[in-house]
């Protein structure tokens, strides 16, 4: 778990690096002019895709943590015919 979580922080440090630069692109001369439905319908959008990723992120958590408990297991033994 030591090296997951370092990875997450390294991370989570480069894009937080990197917002900046994105920033740079955003021309704020201009303002939002579209209306209320427009707003919605974009939330809407928003809401559907956040809801999709949640199960998508508690599936991938939950076959990771199988998999490192299986690559932890001890191999059974397997003999044919031997006492």
């Amino acid at each position: 778990m030591k090296p997951l979580k370092t990875s997450l922080i390294a991370l989570t440090l480069t894009l937080l690096a990197g917002s900046p630069a994105l920033a740079a692109y955003v021309d704020t001369s201009r303002t939002y002019s579209s209306g209320i439905l427009i707003g919605l319908f974009l939330g809407f959008c928003a809401l559907i895709v956040v809801m999709q990723l949640v199960p998508s992120l508690m599936m991938l958590v939950a076959f990771i943590r199988e998999a490192m408990a299986k690559r932890q297991a001890k191999p059974r033994r397997q003999g044919v015919g031997v006492r």
